[in-house]
């Protein structure tokens, strides 16, 4: 979280992940534009998802019908999620689309064939979801055939089950170099009081000499409580994003549209340019109002 620079003890710029998931609503045009209001918002990276349906799912939920009948885009579930999903070549596409307009690409992946196609990417990281992450299987593929960094989100999971994803990492020697866990609460959306902030600080408590770093995923309306996950200490700060929230999905809602993910940049921006101590007691602008205001004992 904090740094020595010169004199001076600052924070690190905050690094804000557009989570496109699935918005995109399986288009890949869409898909691309979205990472292009991302990046001109100043997120750093936009993240997509990558399933391999008949293998995540049972033939039972591959043939039940979408909870919700309105957000669905196919007959049954499993056709739904490979409506939406792009294939390996949209996606090393996207990758490169990114180098070009300057954003780095990034995703989730949910099982072990999509893990295999995504490390072949050369990402900076690839991510957990919190459905996935004691997928060991999957787990084992991300630490033994992939050099980027994991990033493990930890909604629905129990503090066993991540002293168990920190641990799996530690046998080979790689959680502290390349393990970065996510602060996180599975609902969509998240009401304030379930959001539980303070789990960062537990997590670095009990992890910050073992792992590389910590990040925040919020599901939560607006952008003022994720300027609090920064200050915490979250490096990373992710929320999921659409360019309109009435379009039809799953995530629309709990999303942030251009302004608001542009609010969110520029007032993570400003706070990292506020957390620094005082270079001196008095500052260059403090200097005229000292003279003028400060108080002097009379000297009658």
């Amino acid at each position: 979280m904090l740094e020595e620079e010169g004199s001076r003890t600052r924070y690190e710029p905050c690094k804000v992940v557009a989570e496109i998931g699935c918005n995109h609503m399986g288009q890949f045009e869409i898909a691309k534009e979205l990472m292009k209001l991302a990046a001109r918002a100043g997120a750093t990276h936009a993240k997509f998802q990558k399933r391999t349906p008949r293998e995540l799912l049972t033939e039972e939920q591959y043939n039940k019908p979408h909870p919700v009948p309105h957000n669905a885009y196919g007959e049954t579930y499993g056709k739904h999620r490979e409506f939406l999903e792009l294939s390996k070549e949209q996606h090393i596409e996207l990758h490169k689309y990114g180098n070009e307009i300057g954003i780095e690409w990034a995703t989730s992946v949910w099982d072990v064939t999509s893990a295999r196609e995504m490390i072949e990417i050369p990402c900076e990281y690839l991510k957990v979801p919190s459905a996935c992450n004691n997928h060991f299987e999957m787990l084992k593929v991300l630490r033994d055939e992939y050099s980027g960094d994991v990033h493990v989100s930890t909604g629905m999971t129990t503090k066993q089950e991540i002293e168990d994803v920190v641990r799996f990492f530690e046998e080979t020697g790689q959680a502290k170099d390349r393990l970065v866990i996510y602060n996180c609460t599975s609902g969509y959306p998240v009401p304030f009081k379930d959001v539980c902030m303070l789990e960062l600080v537990r997590l670095q408590e009990e992890y910050k000499h073992r792992i590389k770093e910590f990040a925040f995923s919020g599901h939560h309306l607006g952008i003022a409580i994720d300027v609090a996950a920064y200050a915490l200490g979250a490096k990373w700060i992710e929320r999921h994003f659409t360019k309109d929230r009435t379009w039809k999905g799953t995530d629309h809602a709990a999303s942030l549209e251009t302004g608001g993910l542009e609010k969110l940049c520029r007032d993570l921006t400003a706070t990292y340019e506020a957390l620094t101590l005082k270079s001196t007691d008095i500052l260059d602008i403090e200097d005229e109002q000292r003279a003028k205001l400060k108080y002097r004992k009379s000297k009658n």
